[in-house]
């Protein structure tokens, strides 16, 4: 099993959205291995992330 990562918070869901979007197409910046598995979620404090799964 990888690690998960905890990627830059942001303040609504539609911009964590889009930067997963980003993420799955490598334009934000390259991963050099297949992410197993991203998504989004929220943090208490009501801000939004993106985690990966890496291999």
């Amino acid at each position: 099993m990888g690690w998960v990562y905890y990627l830059k918070l942001m303040d609504t869901k539609f911009q964590a959205t889009c930067f997963m979007a980003r993420l799955e197409e490598e334009r934000a910046f390259p991963i050099k291995k297949e992410p197993k598995y991203i998504a989004t979620f929220q943090t208490v404090k009501g801000r939004f992330g993106v985690k990966v799964l890496l291999d």
